[in-house]
């Protein structure tokens, strides 16, 4: 009984959500609202029970009983003070102050986030059209063809963005071939977006007919 009343709060959402390809209407409004509070509340309470309460509470609470066998760091005070300088926001006075926490987080994220970015997306990146070349490597001739193909797709579509020199003859042709391979990227990565959207469309149209409508169908009429 109980699984029944949450999928049927779950489906009176999701059809409440595919309103909106009627229109705007103040059922999707409340599913929208909804989605946004619990996930909102969901990560607050997340935040709270793997950062806050492992991280400082607990080290805190250990440290002022007498129960904790090493120096509470001082260093664990820092982030609750820089945490309290963001509420700062709420007092136009001293607004200015939450500047100092929000330069300190964006810097910090944009030091972790910048590393791993080039990893990911330049360094992972450039490997594979190097590495049929490197000293040692033995491959078949697929994997040469696939290397050439990428190589030769790499220079092409860097070619196409070098705009010093006028796209004639050689640097034409391949900022022309550039073209072609941009736009096949673009499309394989857009068929693989609408297809990863049709495949939760089709996730939530068979929860609801196969996990929802026909059980209650048959519960109804048995």
């Amino acid at each position: 009984m109980e699984q029944h009343i949450v999928y049927s709060i779950a489906a009176i959402l999701s059809l409440a959500i595919l309103t909106f390809l009627w229109k705007d209407n103040p059922l999707y409004k409340f599913a929208e609202y909804l989605v946004v509070g619990v996930s909102a509340g969901y990560w607050v309470m997340l935040l709270y029970h793997t950062s806050a309460i492992p991280k400082l509470i607990e080290p805190m609470t250990r440290f002022i009983n007498g129960t904790s066998t090493t120096v509470l760091d001082p260093l664990v005070l820092v982030p609750v003070f820089l945490g309290l300088l963001l509420f700062s926001r709420f007092i136009p006075k001293y607004a200015w102050i939450s500047r100092i926490p929000m330069a300190y987080i964006l810097g910090v994220g944009s030091g972790a986030a910048i590393p791993l970015l080039l990893q990911t997306w330049v360094i992972q990146q450039i490997y594979p059209t190097m590495a049929m070349f490197l000293p040692g490597h033995t491959v078949g001739i697929g994997e040469w063809i696939q290397t050439i193909l990428i190589l030769g797709g790499v220079i092409c579509g860097i070619a196409y963005f070098f705009f010093s020199a006028r796209h004639e003859g050689v640097l034409g042709a391949m900022s022309q071939a550039g073209i072609w391979t941009l736009m096949i990227g673009f499309g394989a990565s857009f068929g693989y977006t609408v297809m990863s959207r049709i495949s939760l469309l089709y996730g939530r149209l068979n929860f609801l007919v196969d996990d929802w409508a026909r059980p209650l169908i048959h519960a109804i009429f048995r």
